[in-house]
């Protein structure tokens, strides 16, 4: 298949008049468009006037169409995986709740065994959002089940879930956190999450060795001038990439223009935070097993706390550039970004040659026009 006419993201994240070859399931060769009225054969297909970029990669969300990924059955992730494939995010790290461990072994197993009977999502791996958390940022983690972190217990659930968990959440000041992070920051990154933790407990346990951040803003410290928490020491650590949420309601769009330009475009991660209400219309949902009353895209708990979003990627992709972000950088952050945080850009992330074909064809005004997955056009 030639992909010819368009404007393609290229692996320099600039947008460029370029033609992609596509071979079996990867990505051949790009080569300058010889003409943009050049001819069409029946193993072409013509981009003009439109945006190519690589499939995006959701490395935080829960779930979609009325299912979560706790549910932990085939169904579930049929769903799932379908309908963000769909919306052109092709590649995707959804997030456990805090549960009890039995169930968190079986999702774990059920993911890492899952076949697709559909076409779908590829799912690259399992972000575990609890239970190493702080009961005071819990949010909508469900405080029965939170727990210091335990080194035995992260071993059983990497070991179910064949080493498929990529991300795992944990609140620095709890009891045994450095510990946990220097004895698996080599398998896992660890993500500074749902936390009361100061400037110099953060920057302790990035100096342990995490290296990423969830939700910024959302269930930690304000970033002050006078106590910057973990805003800050995630700033002063150069290593580290930080998730925003940018659906137009958990950040405002001052602080998102903000935070771009105080971490860069090459260290933040648009994250959708999804829960099964996305896709759905308002109504009484479920998100680590409570209540969530969702009114368009506002989902909040009984107490009136955010719980999650009701967004997709794409949407919070459109979000971040109709609010000033340039698209460069919110396509990088959107793609090659998040898969560099769970180490898979060798096969995903950009349209580069040898990688795979996963490609969404946009029109002008950010409108899915077609998705190649794997180098298949989907009808």
């Amino acid at each position: 298949m030639l992909i010819k006419n368009g404007l393609v993201f290229t692996d320099s994240c600039l947008f460029e008049k370029k033609d992609i070859l596509i071979s079996k399931d990867k990505i051949s060769r790009l080569e300058e468009s010889r003409s943009f009225h050049s001819s069409l054969s029946s193993d072409s297909y013509d981009a003009s006037d439109c945006y190519i970029i690589p499939g995006l990669t959701d490395i935080h969300f829960h779930g979609c169409m009325g299912y979560d990924f706790c549910d932990g059955t085939d169904e579930a992730l049929e769903a799932i995986t379908t309908y963000e494939l769909s919306q052109g995010i092709t590649t995707i790290c959804p997030a456990t709740m805090t549960l009890p461990e039995e169930s968190l072994l079986k999702i774990c197993q059920h993911a890492a065994n899952y076949t697709p009977k559909t076409l779908g999502a590829t799912i690259c791996g399992i972000n575990l959002e609890g239970p190493f958390l702080s009961y005071a940022k819990k949010g909508a983690q469900n405080p029965s089940y939170l727990r210091c972190p335990d080194q035995a217990m992260l071993s059983r659930l990497l070991e179910a879930s064949n080493h498929l968990i990529k991300l795992v959440a944990i609140a620095p000041e709890e009891a045994g956190a450095y510990e946990c992070i220097s004895a698996f920051k080599n398998q896992v990154s660890f993500s500074i999450a749902h936390t009361t933790a100061d400037y110099a407990t953060s920057l302790k346990a990035f100096e342990a060795g995490a290296n990423h951040v969830t939700h910024l803003y959302n269930a930690m410290p304000a970033f002050s001038h006078r106590a910057p928490g973990v805003i800050g020491a995630a700033f002063d650590t150069p290593h580290c990439m930080v998730e925003l949420i940018c659906d137009g309601i958990h950040i405002h769009p001052s602080v998102v223009r903000s935070t771009f330009k105080l971490f860069g475009d090459d260290r933040v991660i648009l994250i959708s935070d999804s829960m099964m209400a996305c896709g759905m219309p308002s109504g009484t949902y479920s998100l680590g097993g409570q209540a969530v009353t969702v009114t368009k895209n506002l989902a909040t708990l009984k107490d009136g706390a955010i719980a999650g979003s009701a967004t997709h990627l794409m949407d919070c992709l459109r979000i971040a550039i109709s609010i000033g972000i340039p698209i460069e950088s919110a396509i990088k952050a959107a793609t090659l970004n998040p898969a560099r945080a769970i180490g898979i850009e060798k096969n995903y992330g950009s349209i580069t040659p040898g990688k795979i074909a996963h490609l969404v064809i946009l029109k002008k005004d950010l409108s899915i026009k077609d998705i190649f997955f794997s180098g298949i056009l989907l009808k």
